[in-house]
């Protein structure tokens, strides 16, 4: 049973016109009277009396008038509910990211944007592969990625930093008193290389040069790159992000000419994104400066 009708019977009663009732609810007298026979129709039995002063209900319309006018209450309440809820609930930011970002960066920038934005949610995927943000972000998995810049398809890139290049050597390489590692030096050497993609940011970087090294084939995380130059397996290049907290039992020096990653925010359409959005990525980039 629709609860237009419900309405439609009320407005008729306490206006005591169809004609009225029709005014108001813009419906014409014609449409509000096949409404009416509609709806007694489906009850069973007869609501209305019309008569030449007008209409009011009958005997059985009075007896089910109270228990109409609780439902449509009931109905209101219920539509009033559904648009708070509509309104007040949390929105929810996609993000993916490396590793190292995910560690580094985000629980700062998304403690901040908590406070800025405390209705909107946050929810963070670690990507296991250089490539992995950039296609959940064609898939429209993800509304947002942290990640280095690649040629991976249409989106909009906004630049937070550059992420430097060191070497990693085992303690004991003599660097003969530089501070430095020549990229030149790489030459030849045994190169662990990490995995998974990430090797397409030190492979630009090696080639631009034209610097050939050994490269050991491996498939191991970051940390274990870290762990396998200290154990005396080879040599090898991180970034500065991926190197925190891991430099302890290994030698890190930058390389010259210096050389980087780009890291930044990579977003189907800036200007289509939706307000939270714009909201965090101007969060991210007040913050990312001094993190």
């Amino acid at each position: 049973m629709e609860s237009k009708k419900l309405e439609a019977l009320l407005m008729a009663v306490d206006l005591g016109s169809f004609t009225k009732a029709a005014e108001v609810l813009g419906y014409t007298q014609s449409g509000l009277t096949h409404m009416m026979n509609s709806l007694e129709r489906e009850i069973g039995f007869p609501l209305l009396d019309r008569g030449r002063h007008g209409v009011r209900l009958t005997e059985e319309g009075e007896r089910i008038a109270p228990a109409i006018r609780e439902f449509l209450q009931a109905n209101a309440n219920l539509d009033n509910m559904i648009a708070q809820v509509s309104t007040t609930r949390n929105e929810t930011i996609r993000v993916a990211a490396y590793a190292s970002i995910a560690m580094h960066w985000l629980p700062t920038i998304i403690q901040q944007f908590r406070t800025e934005c405390p209705n909107v949610d946050v929810d963070i995927r670690m990507a296991d592969n250089v490539e992995a943000p950039y296609e959940l972000l064609s898939q429209g998995k993800m509304d947002i990625v942290f990640a280095s810049r690649q040629e991976l398809g249409a989106y909009d890139w906004v630049h937070l930093r550059d992420d430097p290049m060191f070497a990693v050597l085992p303690k004991d390489y003599d660097l003969g008193g530089r501070e430095s590692f020549s990229l030149s030096e790489f030459e030849g050497r045994e190169f662990i290389m990490p995995w998974q993609g990430f090797d397409k940011d030190i492979m630009r970087i090696l080639n631009r040069e034209g610097v050939r090294p050994d490269i050991r084939p491996t498939a191991v995380d970051d940390a274990t790159v870290v762990s396998m130059v200290e154990h005396g397996l080879g040599i090898s290049m991180m970034t500065d992000l991926t190197l925190r907290g891991r430099t302890e039992r290994v030698k890190v020096v930058p390389v010259v000419p210096f050389a980087s990653r780009e890291l930044g925010l990579a977003v189907r359409s800036v200007s289509d994104a939706a307000p939270s959005l714009r909201r965090f990525i101007a969060c991210v980039q007040r913050m990312v400066p001094d993190l």
